[in-house]
């Protein structure tokens, strides 16, 4: 006769064949972007990928073009778990995560190649870090150039072409400072609003990677583009930490492997995507500026980092990380 098991061992033993079965999950992701773009393209391939790798047991539904809210409101979604994914830019998660504003820190990477190097070593584990203490995993970095400043009057060539200009920048007191050091009146507004406060003279100017600036219509009311090149940040694709964590270990590699190769699609179209950007917006008589001297423009960033360093003393590490990383 057969020995009943105890109710202990039985249920322990359900417990642990339970964490080996992959559970079917549908997510729900966002992203700003219009259709065509190098984010959405690698979005709905990384839905792809993932329901692919899953066996279609974890599938994803990417909503585009901001339907479903702002940035800001879309991170805090993800953050409580309302949506799964996100694809966003570290620069309004850095008022979440400080390790993330670390970014934002103007000039900080010398080019994007040197902010992947940085990414994808110990700098990018600690930013990832202290991302998922704040309810989001990135599971793979996005290029988004490098961010340059426009308006409609003038080329900026010193600091002073700044002063007295009402500047567009994402909602981060980084940004409000960088543009208050050089003289300007930060104006923090949504993405979707810049094309008519541009139009109108509700701000006189903004600043951004050249596929937006294009994308957007921008250059048509802002006709001068000066490559200050004073922002270098990424996106991700990010995920809910509840949601992840609550996938089968199969199920979050195959969602890490998935957004890898999704990120360096991204890459490549988005290289792409910027070549072309600026030829057509040149094309249609843009004056593009090169500004000889960066100098004057990084030295006035050194209130801006004093200040941060003073209010994160912890993240000076990471900061000299970056700044040490060749």
């Amino acid at each position: 006769m057969i020995k009943q098991l105890s109710t202990s061992v039985l249920t322990a033993g359900a417990l642990a064949l339970a964490s080996n079965i992959a559970i079917a999950a549908e997510f729900k992701g966002w992203n700003i972007h219009s259709d065509g773009y190098p984010n959405t393209v690698a979005m709905d391939k990384f839905g792809e990928l993932l329901a692919e790798k899953t066996g279609g047991e974890v599938t994803l539904k990417m909503f585009h073009g901001g339907t479903l809210g702002s940035q800001p409101d879309a991170i805090e979604q993800v953050r409580i778990g309302g949506l799964e994914v996100g694809n966003f830019n570290l620069g309004p998660i850095g008022p979440i995560a400080p390790e993330a504003n670390v970014v934002s820190l103007p000039f900080i990477f010398k080019d994007v190649p040197h902010m992947f190097r940085v990414l994808e070593s110990e700098g990018g584990q600690m930013i990832a870090d202290g991302m998922e203490a704040k309810g989001i995993i990135p599971l793979a970095w996005f290029d988004s150039g490098a961010r340059s400043f426009y308006n409609g009057a003038k080329p900026i060539q010193t600091p002073d072409d700044v002063v007295g200009m009402k500047v567009r920048v994402m909602n981060n007191d980084l940004y409000s400072g960088m543009i208050a050091e050089l003289g300007g009146n930060p104006s923090p507004m949504a993405f979707g609003e810049v094309y008519q406060a541009l139009k109108t003279g509700v701000v006189d100017g903004a600043e951004n990677n050249w596929p937006s600036y294009e994308s957007t219509g921008h250059f048509e009311v802002a006709g001068h583009y000066s490559l200050s090149q004073h922002l270098i940040i990424p996106e991700c694709i990010c995920v809910n930490t509840d949601k992840f964590n609550a996938l089968s270990a199969e199920h979050q590699s195959a969602m890490r492997e998935a957004a890898q190769e999704a990120g360096m699609l991204q890459r490549e179209l988005w290289a792409e995507r910027a070549a072309a950007s600026r030829e057509k917006v040149v094309a249609s008589g843009v004056k593009v500026n090169e500004i000889a001297d960066k100098g004057p423009f990084q030295a006035a960033m050194a209130p801006v980092y004093e200040r941060y360093l003073a209010e994160n003393p912890d993240l000076r590490p990471l900061v000299e990380l970056i700044q040490q990383t060749d």
